[in-house]
C-alpha cells in the first residue's frame, strides 16, 4: 500500500483528471455573529435538522497564553443569524474540539483540553457528561505526558478525546484520541460498554483518532489520522475494511501553512503521516437511504466525496485563505450531498460549501 502511495504522487496530470473534481461555491459571511463578537480557531460546525448551523470555536478566550480556556459553542439560524451562545463558562470548556447533533436533534461537544465529552438538550441544558478534568487545586494538574510504551486507558476516562458519533440502538462512540488511540461506547442511558483499539499502525490498531461517523447500519468510519487511513469497524470494534484517499496531488499544490510535506522520511522517521496527502482530519457521512462520506486533508487541504466503500467519487478545493480555498479542516457537517459546512483552524471561519 505504501509502494502504491509513492507512485501515485508521482503520476502526471491526467491521472489526477481520473477522479473528477467537483465544481461548487461559497457563501460569503454564511454566518452573521453579533458587533464584539469573534470567532477564534473554527474547530467544529453541526447542523440540525431545522438547518441551524452550531460552531464550537476557540473565540472568546481567556487565560494564559499558555494554558488558556478556548472554547465557546455558538448557535446560527438557518439564515445564519446569531441566536445564543451555549454553555457560556461551562466547567469542561477548556480546548475544543468537535461539535455533532445526535438523532434526537441533542447537542454533543468533545473537549480536547477537559477531557470530556458533553452532552446538551435542544435547550442548551446538560444532558450528561462523560470523562473528567483534572482538578485545578492538585499540584499534578497540567499537560498529560505521552509515555512510550503508552499507559493503559482507564474506563470512563479520556486523554485528548476528539469526537462521537451514534449507531441506530442510541450506543455513543467516543473517538479518544491523541492519546489513548481507542474508540470507547456507551449506551443510551450512559453506561461504559466497552473500548476498542490500542496505538499503532497495525488492523485495528489507531494513530490519533481524529473523526468518527457512522453510517445507517452502525458502521463506524474512523479518521485514523496518524496512520493515513479511513477504518471501517462493526459496532463491536471489529475490522470490516480500510479506506485509503490516493488522489495525486497537482503539481505546484501550497501547503495552508508551514513546508510541503516529504512523506519518506516522514515515514522513514516513524512519524504520524498527519500532513501526508489523503490524511483525513475530518469525517462526516450523509443522511438518506443513498449515503456518502466526505473526508478532509490538510495538505493539499482538499474535501474528498467518497462511496462509503472507498470509491474516490471527486474531490474540491485547495489550501489557501479565499472563498473556496481552506485551511485545516478540522469538521466537516454534510446534511446533503450538495451542501457541506466546513470548520477551519487557520482561517477562523465556517464556509457553506454547495456542490453542483
Amino acid at each position: 500500500m505504501r509502494k502504491a502511495f509513492f507512485a501515485l504522487l508521482a503520476v502526471s496530470p491526467f491521472a489526477l483528471a481520473q477522479v473528477p473534481e467537483i465544481q461548487f461555491d461559497s457563501a460569503p459571511e454564511p454566518l452573521k455573529l453579533p458587533a464584539n463578537m469573534y470567532f477564534g480557531e473554527a474547530t467544529g460546525v453541526a447542523v440540525n435538522k431545522a438547518g441551524h448551523v452550531f460552531v464550537l470555536s476557540r473565540g472568546n478566550t481567556s487565560g494564559p497564553a499558555y494554558g488558556a480556556a478556548a472554547t465557546q459553542l455558538l448557535e446560527f439560524d438557518a439564515q445564519g443569524k446569531f441566536v445564543r451562545e451555549i454553555g457560556k463558562n461551562l466547567y469542561a470548556w477548556s480546548f475544543g474540539h468537535t461539535v455533532r447533533i445526535d438523532p434526537q436533534q441533542n447537542i454533543w461537544v468533545a473537549d480536547k483540553g477537559s477531557d470530556m465529552v458533553v452532552k446538551f438538550n435542544p435547550q442548551g441544558r446538560v444532558l450528561m457528561v462523560f470523562g473528567r478534568k483534572q482538578e485545578a487545586s492538585d499540584k499534578e494538574t497540567g499537560p498529560l505526558e505521552r509515555h512510550k510504551p503508552p499507559l493503559p486507558p482507564d474506563v470512563g476516562r479520556f486523554r485528548q478525546v476528539t469526537d462521537m458519533t451514534w449507531d441506530p440502538r442510541g450506543n455513543t462512540f467516543i473517538s479518544d484520541g491523541y492519546i489513548n488511540s481507542r474508540v470507547a461506547k456507551v449506551d443510551k442511558l450512559g453506561n461504559w460498554l466497552k473500548s476498542f483499539g490500542e496505538p499503532g499502525s497495525g488492523p485495528g490498531q489507531l494513530n490519533t483518532p481524529h473523526s468518527i461517523a457512522a453510517d445507517a447500519k452502525g458502521n463506524l468510519y474512523v479518521a485514523d489520522r496518524g496512520n493515513r487511513r479511513i477504518q471501517v469497524f462493526d459496532g463491536e470494534g471489529n475490522v470490516l475494511r480500510e479506506i485509503r484517499i490516493d488522489v495525486p496531488v497537482p503539481p505546484g499544490a501550497r501547503t495552508a501553512i508551514g513546508p510541503v510535506p516529504d512523506v519518506a522520511k516522514i515515514e522513514a522517521a516513524g512519524s504520524p503521516l498527519t500532513m501526508a496527502p489523503g490524511a483525513p482530519w475530518a469525517v462526516c457521512i450523509t443522511p438518506g437511504p443513498n449515503q456518502v462520506l466526505f473526508a478532509s486533508d490538510a495538505y493539499p487541504g482538499r474535501v474528498y466525496k467518497l462511496s462509503l466503500d472507498g470509491k474516490v467519487l471527486g474531490w474540491l478545493g485547495e489550501s489557501g485563505k479565499q472563498l473556496k480555498q481552506f485551511g485545516w479542516i478540522h469538521e466537516i457537517a454534510c446534511p446533503s450531498e450538495k451542501q457541506i459546512w466546513v470548520a477551519e483552524l487557520l482561517n477562523w471561519r465556517v464556509q457553506k460549501l454547495t456542490l453542483k
